[in-house]
């Protein structure tokens, strides 16, 4: 038995009766049997048919993950498809896996991650992490190539573009709670908060660079946004592993047009990579619970653009690497930015802000806003229902909490 299969048998449970398989009646039968032979399989430690079984587990229940609307799919499958990817990735790991099967099996978790419900207490979680840890062992026996010709991300701020002083997102350093409460929170305006988070490891201890990037989530499977902005016809998305997003998107290796990790829960899916960062304690003036805040995170290069939206939460956008230019507009101008009339884009604006069609939305120009230059180290206190319209001035990650 290999060193890499007996801790992955150790996390499992230790006998067929330990390993729950109950589903309500919305999951066929025929299903349910399937899975019970899967797990028939790994106890009987045998490989016969275990991987063709886990890949039609997982494909049957892909097609219910993909009919109709997200909210509107059963917790069950999800379940199910997360079954299924546990089984795929132990019958690929059980007897001495290539390099190339371990990369699969990894991928294969974060498929059961991003698309899954937790199951076994959160077992592709700590598979992941033990699977990570071998293509890490693999990574530091080819040498530390990535050293000598990557890009770092620019840690310094860049020169910003002209902001008028009438238009500014004021400034604030570290308020108190009671504070910024009362001052933004209450009245619900703007605000950038200097000197919150210069204690976070991401900008003292460990400043984020692409090699720590690769180092720490490199192999791992995200969704890319692909497009200069998802209002856009040909805007699409797709799974890379980070790895492959620098190489494309970010290094630039081969003309690949824009791509954008953008709103992903990277945190919950990659736990070390949020030891990297605070919650704000301002986000707990409101009724959230710490499971209450949405952490997203947003990494992209240089002209990603999140169209003029709003959001139905407060937002602390934290900007760890590179600037963005941000332009925030008051809820009470909404008819003058023009929502879409569809159900999809209702809380998003048809103006292409820089460059807006005055003569087919001329009461735009009449909207009052306020700007400002997002650096490192700053932290945007985003109203809910505020307008935001965020642009990209350089190579960027910033970092989300959605609050109530």
């Amino acid at each position: 038995m290999s060193a890499l299969w007996s801790s992955m048998w150790a996390a499992l449970p230790p006998n067929e009766a330990h390993f729950p398989l109950k589903f309500s009646d919305g999951v066929e039968w025929s299903v349910v049997e399937l899975l019970k032979r899967s797990r028939r399989c790994l106890y009987a430690d045998t490989t016969q048919g275990g991987l063709n079984n886990a890949q039609i587990i997982m494909d049957i229940s892909w097609e219910k993950l993909n009919m109709g609307t997200w909210r509107d799919v059963d917790k069950e499958w999800r379940r199910v498809y997360s079954h299924g990817c546990l089984f795929k990735v132990l019958a690929l790991c059980r007897r001495d896996p290539s390099p190339e099967e371990i990369q699969q099996a990894v991928k294969t978790c974060d498929l059961g991650l991003l698309m899954g419900a937790a199951i076994l207490d959160n077992i592709l979680q700590v598979l992941v992490q033990i699977l990570q840890n071998e293509v890490r062992k693999d990574a530091k026996q080819e040498g530390p190539v990535e050293e000598l010709h990557a890009k770092k991300m620019k840690m310094g701020r860049p020169s910003p573009p002209s902001i008028k002083e009438l238009r500014a997102v004021p400034r604030v350093s570290c308020p108190s709670l009671e504070n910024f409460k009362t001052r933004f929170l209450l009245p619900v305006k703007p605000v950038i908060l200097e000197r919150t988070i210069e204690h976070w490891p991401a900008l003292c201890h460990h400043p984020w660079s692409l090699e720590y990037l690769r180092s720490m989530a490199g192999c791992r499977t995200v969704p890319v946004e692909v497009g200069s902005r998802y209002t856009d016809e040909e805007w699409s998305q797709t799974l890379l592993t980070v790895n492959d997003f620098i190489d494309r998107y970010i290094l630039r290796k081969a003309a690949e047009g824009s791509g954008y990790l953008a709103q992903h829960q990277l945190f919950d899916q990659i736990p070390q990579m949020k030891e990297d960062i605070r919650i704000p304690d301002y986000c707990f003036l409101g009724d959230a619970e710490e499971d209450d805040i949405t952490i997203n995170a947003w990494f992209g290069p240089e002209g990603t653009v999140s169209p003029l939206h709003q959001d139905p939460q407060h937002n602390f956008l934290a900007q760890v690497v590179g600037s963005k230019y941000i332009r925030l507009y008051s809820p009470s101008d909404t008819e003058k930015l023009y929502p879409h009339e569809t159900s999809l884009l209702y809380n998003t604006s048809q103006v292409e802000v820089e460059n807006p069609d005055v003569d087919k939305f001329p009461d735009f120009l009449q909207a009052p806003y306020l700007e400002c230059v997002l650096c490192p180290g700053d932290v945007l206190f985003i109203p809910a229902m505020h307008w935001h319209y965020v642009r990209s001035l350089e190579l960027s990650f910033s970092v989300s909490f959605w609050w109530s």
